[in-house]
């Protein structure tokens, strides 16, 4: 195990640096210049200044100056600026954006923090009813409630995102007026302490209970279609010859087998806790990152456009080694390094 994780975190540095490579070509080929823009703003400002000194300032100070394959390597971190420091990805440097005239990490360091909190409270409640729900539907295959189960489930699964989001707005918001439209704390109020985490908590319930609606459809389907799978196993036949209970049968050997392949998609949830929901963010005003990743891509700002391709690339890459990690432990029949 231990050297096959070696083997995959150099595959994924390896990946990693070819994808980092193609992402930076694809951005600069965009008809954008930040050290244009910058020195355009000065001399709107100042007629006397120089635009040529100012270009060229800004193209220095953004590390712009130089060839194409000069510029990818300050942006990594492995070449130096034109004053000699290093500054790039490798020393925690994600650029400076222009939009906001601030660090990108300092940007999306809120906005994470919120997507973290959204995504984990709907990951985490969609486990709690997918998984026994699919149990379930697997017992009693066929049966009327298997049916409406699978009718219910087909039809949150088929419904677009922001379809089920303005119905529950509608519903909960306005009909019965239990939860806010939208926003992250109440307007006009400035709370402090448990008061402050509660009105959170408050205007994250909907969007919460949105994001885990929409994931109810294809998990519990997913667990029911393992289930089956792993009830027609000859080890499930050979332990109900034995005079074993239905419900040890389940739980003890069945459940066993049904949950490696429902491993891959349950820790690309978990990974994708921090990719964000750019529909739910936007239609429910979350400031998360998603919905950063929506502005700068609209406002060209492709400091912080580089820098969440390079994080979602990282968790893809994370996330399946987590998985064939997840595989080996889970079921000692598989030799991950082998």
């Amino acid at each position: 195990m231990g050297k096959y994780i070696v083997k995959r975190t150099l595959y994924m540095v390896l990946v990693l640096a070819v994808l980092s490579l193609l992402i930076f070509l694809a951005y600069n080929l965009l008809p954008v210049d930040k050290a244009a823009d910058m020195a355009m703003q000065e001399i709107a400002s100042n007629k006397h200044l120089n635009y040529a000194e100012r270009y060229l300032y800004w193209q220095r100070r953004y590390g712009l100056d130089g060839n194409l394959w000069t510029r990818y390597l300050r942006w990594i971190g492995l070449a130096p600026f034109y004053d000699g420091a290093f500054n790039g990805l490798l020393q925690g440097n994600l650029g400076t954006s222009v939009t906001y005239g601030k660090p990108v990490a300092e940007i999306i360091s809120k906005p994470l923090l919120n997507t973290a909190f959204l995504n984990l409270f709907s990951t985490l409640l969609a486990f709690a009813i997918t998984i026994p729900l699919g149990v379930f539907c697997a017992r009693r295959r066929g049966s009327f409630r298997d049916g409406a189960v699978q009718t219910g489930t087909l039809l949150g699964y088929s419904m677009p995102t922001f379809v089920i989001a303005i119905l529950f707005i509608w519903l909960f918001a306005i009909k019965w007026n239990l939860f806010p439209v939208s926003g992250m704390s109440s307007v006009g109020k400035e709370y402090t302490g448990f008061r402050k985490v509660l009105d959170t908590l408050y205007h994250f319930a909907l969007p919460i209970i949105v994001s885990t609606f929409c994931s109810l459809g294809a998990m519990t389907r997913y667990v029911r279609a393992s289930m089956l799978d792993a009830l027609h196993l000859d080890c499930i036949r050979t332990a109900r010859a034995k005079g074993l209970k239905e419900r040890a049968v389940v739980r003890t050997h069945a459940f066993k087998n049904a949950v490696i392949p429902v491993l891959s998609i349950a820790i690309g949830w978990l990974v994708g806790i921090f990719a964000g929901s750019i529909m739910i963010e936007n239609i429910f005003g979350i400031n998360g990152i998603g919905k950063v990743y929506f502005d700068a891509l609209t406002a060209n700002d492709n400091e912080i456009a580089l820098a969440m391709q390079i994080f979602y690339v990282l968790l893809a890459l994370v996330g399946n080694l987590l998985t064939d990690i997840a595989y080996g432990l889970a079921d000692p029949r598989i030799r991950v390094g082998e």
